[in-house]
């Protein structure tokens, strides 16, 4: 399995005939290569998370998941689309999918209600990887570790929207994850934040910081 960093709040995973988008806005990575393809996965839908969902979506017939309301809306355009919503697993072939709270707004481009925002689990070949989509700092990443003990957790550090680093590293200390990588800053400056603070903070919790540039990966 490879885990790419595309920027921003952008992942891609590989996994056998997988190739799975989160939250696939591609500022940070405009010549990223989507002909592969198979799912698409979004947190909320706010533009730079909603990104070019609906563009591969009909260029590839990647299947677009997200919460029903979200999906009602990216069905509208014609796409192929599973509508869901929080609180039980989802099989899917390359593993399994469950969708937990976020704390945060969630409204399209254009300001159709797009549902509750969420962050996303997915566990695949025995790895737990959390991306908790756009949070403030919540008691529900306790619970997210008690009932689902990530391994890996994408965390939002920027700010303004998010969570900030102080906030993200005390949420790095609730979820338990050794593999913490930060997103959701720097790409503009309402979301400017010190990224080395938030390395040194993950460090002293004694895990491992996995500061990604767009288009780094890593292999589990």
């Amino acid at each position: 399995m490879k885990i790419t960093y595309l920027g921003h709040s952008a992942f891609e995973i590989v996994y056998r005939d997988s190739t799975i988008l989160i939250d696939p806005y591609l500022i940070c990575s405009p010549s990223y290569n989507f002909r592969n393809v198979t799912n698409i996965f979004l947190t909320h839908g706010h533009g730079d998370h909603l990104g070019n969902s609906i563009n591969i979506s009909k260029a590839t017939g990647a299947e677009i998941t997200a919460v029903f309301e979200l999906a009602n809306y990216c069905a509208k355009f014609g796409v192929n689309t599973r509508g869901i919503n929080l609180g039980g697993w989802i099989k899917f072939p390359f593993g399994k999918v469950i969708f937990v709270p976020a704390f945060h707004s969630s409204s399209t481009p254009d300001g159709v209600y797009a549902g509750c925002a969420s962050g996303i689990i997915f566990e695949i070949e025995g790895k737990r990887i959390f991306h908790t989509g756009d949070t403030s700092l919540n008691t529900e990443m306790k619970a997210a570790k008690e009932a689902y003990k990530p391994d890996i957790v994408m965390l939002p550090i920027g700010g303004t929207y998010t969570m900030d680093v102080e906030n993200a590293a005390i949420a790095s200390e609730w979820i338990g994850a050794n593999t913490v990588i930060p997103m959701h800053y720097n790409t503009f400056d309402a979301i400017n934040a010190d990224v080395e603070e938030f390395k040194n903070l993950i460090l002293q919790q004694g895990k491992n910081p996995q500061i990604m540039k767009p288009n780094d990966c890593i292999e589990l």
